[in-house]
């Protein structure tokens, strides 16, 4: 009998940075709505209509369509495959982060692609259409926000956008947040029977009645994104035999700024040049297809790699320290075009740039990326420098995630309560 692949306990979705970062933290895709890391909806939306009938591949909602049976699953360093089954038709679902830390400009592209390959698995040719959505609430802290909708055409694209009516960038900070500035895009480049929709939640029962979007935006939604607005998107494949049919679209998050670094505000690094959202989603358009090549090349060596080292096992969980390594991390750029990599605590005060924790995550940055690295140390060793740290051994952090301003542990530079010398000197 073949060992079954590992079940991550979180399955990386779209993980990007410690505010881009949606997983799966339930046995199938089906079984919970999609979440933040910090455990908070963020929901995604998937279904699937074979000839006429609905069931639904990504999400719990809505609960009355019954859910695709999922067969497998698969984490690679860049990608996460989940393959569904049913009706006669196989439905291989795949989330593409260009997580490639040997590239810095395309590892700091906060953009992820799904790619849906549907096949016929009885001889049969079928009737098959799809629908995805993404909520507003991935562009919230919290429910009660008020969210502004639009569309764009970029590069021939159809974009969606939603974003805080507010914008308060860099305003808080802290541990059990999500980013509540920038805008979140839902792109779908040409492809035969696409349409995109501005919605409600009721576009999912509306798909699944007649397999289409309402061929109007939805413009009386309430503002605020406790309604759940929807950035929608539904392929009509027409009739699916033996031969793979595919589709696929985009989900980017623009932030504007991203970390502030004593006090100064910090472009992301895909930005530092000038390049807008417009640019990111044709960009990502334009380099989808060598991208997936590429990321299928470096998915096989890393993981051929590490089965060397250790095992099979090793390798599984080596792929998911890579994965949780990447997404933990903000690649900006400071204003004299310095790349600075900062790190985000998982619910421990919510630090910036802590000491102990590029720690654990050094290995993978001196086997495949020393410059990240250098780019996560320079700013500890920049502000034991400059004099705003008084004391003869390492800082334990620069600040609270996003705001790297200065120690917030502890007694900070203030005094010398709960300071770990030992730890992160050693460290």
């Amino acid at each position: 009998m073949a060992q079954p692949r590992l079940r991550p306990p979180a399955v990386p979705l779209v993980t990007h940075d410690p505010y881009f970062s949606v997983w799966s933290m339930a046995d199938r895709l089906t079984d919970e709505p999609t979440r933040h890391w910090t455990g908070s909806e963020q929901q995604m939306a998937g279904l699937i209509r074979i000839d006429g009938q609905p069931l639904r591949f990504m999400g719990s909602l809505p609960r009355d369509i019954r859910a695709m049976p999922q067969t497998d699953l698969l984490v690679t360093p860049t990608s996460t495959r989940y393959t569904f089954d049913a009706a006669g038709v196989r439905l291989v679902l795949t989330f593409l982060t260009s997580a490639l830390a040997r590239d810095p400009e395309v590892l700091s592209r906060p953009l992820t692609y799904f790619t849906a390959g549907i096949t016929s698995t009885d001889g049969k040719e079928h009737s098959v259409a799809l629908y995805f959505d993404a909520s507003a609430w991935l562009a919230v802290n919290v429910p009660e926000q008020r969210v502004a909708l639009s569309r764009f055409r970029v590069a021939g694209m159809d974009a969606l956008r939603a974003g805080t009516v507010d914008q308060p960038v860099l305003a808080k900070s802290g541990d059990n947040l999500r980013i509540d500035w920038g805008y979140l895009y839902l792109a779908v480049p040409p492809q035969p029977g696409a349409g995109t929709q501005v919605a409600s939640l009721r576009a999912r029962g509306e798909f699944a009645a007649t397999g289409k979007l309402g061929e109007t935006d939805e413009l009386e939604i309430p503002a605020s994104s406790r309604y759940q607005p929807v950035l929608a998107a539904a392929f009509d494949l027409g009739r699916v035999g033996a031969q793979p049919v595919s589709r696929y679209w985009m989900l980017a998050y623009d932030d504007g700024f991203s970390l502030q670094y004593f006090h100064r505000n910090l472009r992301p690094w895909w930005r530092r040049k000038g390049d807008t959202a417009a640019d990111l989603l044709a960009a990502g358009a334009r380099d989808y297809v060598s991208l997936a090549e590429r990321a299928r090349r470096f998915d096989e060596e890393l993981t051929a790699d590490l089965e060397r080292a250790g095992g099979r096992e090793y390798a599984d969980i080596g792929v998911l320290a890579y994965r949780q390594a990447l997404a933990a991390h903000k690649l900006a750029a400071d204003i004299d075009g310095t790349p600075i990599y900062l790190s985000k605590e998982n619910f421990s005060n919510g630090c910036i740039g802590t000491v102990d924790v590029f720690y654990p995550a050094a290995p993978v940055f001196l086997l495949l990326s020393p410059e990240l690295l250098k780019a996560q140390m320079n700013p500890i060793f920049e502000y034991a420098r400059i004099g705003r740290w008084p004391w003869p051994y390492a800082p334990h952090d620069l600040g609270q995630y996003p705001l790297a301003n200065g120690q917030v542990y502890g007694g900070g530079e203030r005094s010398e309560d709960r300071q770990m010398p030992v730890e992160e000197s050693g460290n």
